[in-house]
C-alpha cells in the first residue's frame, strides 16, 4: 500500500495520486518527487560530486568488494524475494549488482537527490525511481526486502528511518544494511563526507530490535584493512582537506592487492566467519512478526 506524503491516507495508486486529498507530485525526467524542498537542504553532495562518484565505483576494489558481499548475504537471507526496495540509492551502483544477481525480482529505488537517480536510471532501467525522504517512507506491507548501504549514518533520525522500514515491509520482509563503523576511526573524511555518526558496535543492532527486527546476521567487514584504515587516518590528522573517496583511491597495483585482501575476508564470511571489528558492519534482520 501506498501512503500518501501530504494527509497519509492509504491507496494503491502507482503514480502517487491520492484520491482522497488529490495529491498529486511533481516529476522530473520520469521521477515522482515525493520530498523536493529536502532535497535542496542537502551538503556536500553537488551534481559534480555525485558524477564523480558514480565515474570512480566500478573496478574500484572496495566498492566492488561490498557489492560482492551485499550479493552473497541478501542470496543467502532472501533467496524468494519478489520486491525490493533501496532507500539511498546513490548511483545505482549496489542496485545495479542485486538487479543482475535476481533478475525477476520488482525492484525500486529511492534517493533524496534526483541527481544520483540520474545516474542509477540507465544502470538499472527496470527499477521504478523514486526521490523521497527516507524518514517518510509512503510505503506499508509493500516489499520483502530493505536495503540501504551506508545510509543511515547520514540522518540523525535513523531510528525513525529504521521504523519506517519496518512499516514498508510484509510480515515475514527484511532488512539488509551496512554503515560505517567505531567513531575511534573518526576523521575529516567523515566530515566531508557528512556523516553523523560512525555506529558502536552492537548500536545498529540495538536500534533495529527497537523498530521491532529479529537479527538474523551481523559482521564487520573491511576488518584485515582495519590497521592500515587507522593509521592512514592518524597520519592525515583531524583536519586533513580533500574528499570523502581520498583514502579509497589508491593506485592500480595497491587497489588489486586491497582487493584481494577483501575477498579472502569474503570468503571467511561466507564460511561462518564473523569479524567484531571493521571499518565497516553490516546487518540482516527480520521483522519480529515473521513466522
Amino acid at each position: 500500500m501506498i501512503l500518501c506524503p501530504a494527509c497519509g491516507a492509504g491507496h494503491a495508486d502507482a503514480g502517487f495520486h491520492c484520491p482522497h486529498c488529490d495529491y498529486q507530485p511533481a516529476v522530473q525526467d520520469g521521477v515522482p518527487l515525493l520530498a523536493p524542498a529536502l532535497a535542496a537542504e542537502v551538503d556536500g553532495f553537488d551534481d559534480r560530486a555525485i558524477a564523480s562518484l558514480a565515474a570512480s565505483e566500478a573496478g574500484h576494489f572496495w566498492f566492488e568488494a561490498r557489492n560482492r558481499l551485499i550479493v552473497d548475504r541478501f542470496r543467502a537471507a532472501f533467496p524468494r524475494a519478489g520486491d525490493y526496495l533501496e532507500v539511498g540509492a546513490g548511483t545505482g551502483f549496489v542496485l545495479a549488482a542485486i538487479a543482475a544477481a535476481f533478475p525477476g525480482m520488482a525492484l525500486t529505488a529511492s534517493e533524496v537527490l534526483a541527481s544520483g537517480l540520474a545516474h542509477a536510471a540507465p544502470r538499472v532501467p527496470r527499477a521504478r525511481m523514486l526521490q523521497l525522504d527516507a524518514r517518510a517512507l509512503p510505503f506499508e506491507a509493500a516489499f520483502d526486502v530493505v536495503g540501504a548501504f551506508d545510509v543511515l549514518e547520514h540522518i540523525e533520525e535513523d531510528e525513525a528511518v529504521l521504523a519506517r522500514f519496518h512499516r514498508a515491509l510484509r510480515p515475514g520482509g527484511g532488512v539488509i544494511l551496512t554503515v560505517p563503523q567505531h567513531a575511534w576511526l573518526w576523521s575529516a573524511e567523515d566530515d566531508v563526507g557528512g556523516h553523523v555518526r560512525r555506529y558502536r558496535r552492537g548500536e545498529l543492532e540495538g536500534k533495529l530490535r527497537k523498530a521491532g527486527f529479529r537479527i538474523l546476521d551481523s559482521t564487520s567487514f573491511t576488518s584485515l584493512l582495519l590497521p592500515a584504515m587507522w593509521l592512514s587516518r592518524r597520519l592525515a590528522g583531524p583536519d586533513a582537506a580533500g574528499d570523502n573517496q581520498a583514502e579509497l583511491s589508491p593506485p592500480p597495483m595497491l587497489g588489486r592487492a586491497l582487493g584481494a585482501v577483501m575477498a579472502v575476508e569474503r570468503r571467511a564470511i561466507a564460511l561462518g566467519v564473523r569479524f567484531p571489528a571493521g571499518g565497516s558492519r553490516l546487518v540482516i534482520a527480520r521483522r519480529e512478526d515473521a513466522r
